[in-house]
């Protein structure tokens, strides 16, 4: 009697995987499908109050406007200004990623520095980069070396701050019985450190792909004679808001295609984990 109810049990456990899987698949599709039609219903509501005057289409643009300045951009330097930005971007990410990565195990595999210079972390995270900008650029140069540095100093002290949090929330007792078995330093930190921060590495990545996106608009606005941020500026000095409005939905693109990237990864390592 035992060994017919294990065989039905061991018969009953793929079939009741499948309708599991079945059951998250529909519940990712149901969740799409809802962010898809609040988008449209977003939109559509823009267009209308813009419409019927209910807005002023004039300082708020509309959906229709901004699809006429992008297909009018397209005959210029819309790829140009685009491409500049996300190159910008891009190396504050990556630059700000792997150095912020740097300092966290520095500061990780040496407990007098850390608490030595996590007083000054924490000052520097609080202190408004805007305000370093005039140096920057008498630093830097007026052009992408300045834009790149803003978006580093932004991403960089969070990455130190999130990446040295996930290495010092792994368990001590793993570390003490990997040192009593004879691990050096960096052995515990690849072996055991390391796999279990990756969920806070992908999630540093997450919030830092905004602030890539801050920092970079942030020094655009500063100093720039190309890009989207440049064409935010100029759109609101000469009344065109409408360019204002087309450059942010071109950011809010970019931004979520490098946040998909991201999730992307994130999946690829949870699924080999």
């Amino acid at each position: 009697m035992k060994t017919k109810d294990k065989k039905i049990k061991a018969d009953a456990l793929p079939l009741a995987r499948r309708k599991y899987l079945a059951a998250k698949r529909r519940d990712r599709i149901k969740v799409a499908i809802l962010q898809v039609s609040l988008l449209v219903v977003l939109i559509g509501l823009w267009q209308l109050c813009a419409s019927v005057g209910i807005i002023d289409d004039f300082i708020t643009s509309s959906p229709v406007r901004i699809v006429k300045t992008l297909a009018s951009l397209f005959t210029q330097d819309l790829m140009k200004h685009v491409g500049i930005t996300l190159l910008e971007c891009i190396v504050g990410f990556a630059v700000s990623g792997l150095l912020g990565f740097a300092i966290a195990v520095g500061l990780w595999a040496s407990d007098t520095a850390r608490r030595v210079l996590e007083p000054y972390i924490v000052t520097l995270n609080s202190l408004p980069k805007i305000a370093l900008g005039p140096i920057i650029i008498v630093w830097m140069g007026a052009g992408m070396k300045s834009i790149v540095t803003m978006t580093v100093l932004i991403c960089v002290v969070v990455t130190v701050i999130n990446v040295l949090a996930g290495f010092t929330a792994c368990d001590e007792g793993k570390i003490l019985l990997m040192r009593s078995m004879g691990a050096n330093k960096m052995q515990i930190f690849f072996k055991l450190v390391l796999p279990q921060s990756l969920p806070s590495l992908i999630s540093t990545l997450k919030i830092n792909v905004g602030l890539a996106w801050v920092g970079t608009i942030m020094g655009e606005y500063l100093v720039s004679s190309a890009g989207l941020g440049y064409l935010i500026i100029y759109g609101g000095q000469v009344f065109k808001l409408d360019l204002v409005m087309t450059s942010t939905v071109i950011l809010c693109v970019l931004a979520a295609l490098m946040y998909l990237a991201v999730a992307l990864i994130e999946k690829r390592v949870s699924s080999r984990r």
